[in-house]
């Protein structure tokens, strides 16, 4: 079992404050929050290391008790004690006590309903701070989420489904129709707006049933955003093309926009706006999960159209636009 370098993972020294290891903690949970990194599972890992690692820099009683086994690592492994310590316990790891300043960690239990079955804590941590952490007490070679005595959890049961790109604009709800151990029930289940292709909406309790009394598994809903014909999605941006006359293009003037929840924009054109040019309409994307008044943007690419006939009086104006091109030393199209 390796070492867990809890000061390398929250980037902060031994001598650092407790006040700097709780910055550093909320920075770098913010950072790689499953919230904000969906699907991610290297963030996923990393927010388990972090979440650890101020578990135990975070107490003061822990912290004093991880810097002794630091100081006697190699000797405890050499000796090969166990939990207790090397030669009849030189450290006692069973304290208690959470996070001084109204700000924790999450608990395994709260973990486990984030990520599912895995124990998000390590064996190094088990060994030297398990009696403490309010982990689940495990049989060895087994993991996950915690037992009733005498029962078995429910397994989480994953489901995928289809919603288009405006059902990712607004949300949705879905109603499902759920089956296990012969039973079946609907459960309507409310998609928040801004979703990404395949983001995760976890529904708790609706996984399978578990025995003995032991808690039921969760439903997970992994979701797939169809492909837009007209909208393109990048992040919480779209883009799209508009169409604009070729006199529009050259003089000047106005082209409607519409955008994805059905509205029409008007997008000033400048004189001698070039085919592909793109504008940018500020706060028309999708909205940010979980922050409606933070949107994405929408923007729209310039399609020059081309006229595919010519009247007789439209041909003598276009001679003679050539023979003024022919003219001059440079030309202005």
């Amino acid at each position: 079992m390796d070492f867990k370098d809890y000061y390398a993972t929250l980037g902060v020294a031994k001598t650092s404050t407790e006040k700097e290891v709780k910055q550093a903690f909320r920075k770098l949970a913010r950072k790689y929050h499953p919230d904000v990194n969906p699907g991610d599972k290297s963030a996923e890992s990393r927010f388990k290391e972090i979440n650890e690692a101020y578990e135990v820099l975070g107490d003061p009683a822990k912290r004093k008790k991880y810097d002794e086994l630091g100081a006697n690592w190699r000797m405890y492994e050499q000796a090969g004690a166990g939990p207790g310590g090397p030669a009849g316990g030189a450290w006692n790891v069973r304290f208690g006590g959470a996070p001084g300043g109204g700000f924790r960690t999450m608990t395994a239990e709260e973990m486990q309903d984030m990520f599912g079955e895995s124990d998000p804590f390590s064996d190094f941590f088990h060994t030297f701070f398990g009696a403490s952490s309010g982990a689940p007490v495990e049989e060895p070679g087994r993991r996950g989420r915690g037992r009733a005595r005498g029962g078995r959890a429910g397994r989480d049961v994953e489901q995928e489904i289809e919603l288009g790109l405006e059902d990712a604009l607004r949300g949705a709800t879905r109603r499902l129709s759920i089956k296990h151990d012969g039973q079946a029930r609907t459960v309507d289940v409310r998609i928040p707006a801004g979703v990404a292709d395949g983001s995760r909406v976890r529904v708790a309790g609706e996984g399978e049933h578990g025995t003995g009394g032991a808690r039921s598994g969760d439903l997970y809903l992994r979701l797939r955003v169809a492909r837009h014909p007209h909208y393109e999605r990048k992040g919480q941006d779209l883009y799209t093309k508009v169409p604009v006359a070729l006199t529009t293009a050259v003089l000047g003037g106005e082209a409607d926009v519409r955008t994805l929840g059905g509205a029409s924009l008007r997008l000033k054109i400048p004189a001698a706006t070039q085919n592909g040019q793109i504008f940018r309409l500020k706060g028309h994307g999708l909205p940010v999960v979980n922050h409606p008044e933070q949107s994405g943007d929408l923007y729209a690419t310039v399609e020059v159209q081309l006229p595919r006939q010519l009247t007789a009086e439209q041909r003598a104006h276009f001679e003679a636009l050539r023979h003024l091109e022919k003219g001059s030393k440079h030309s202005t199209l």
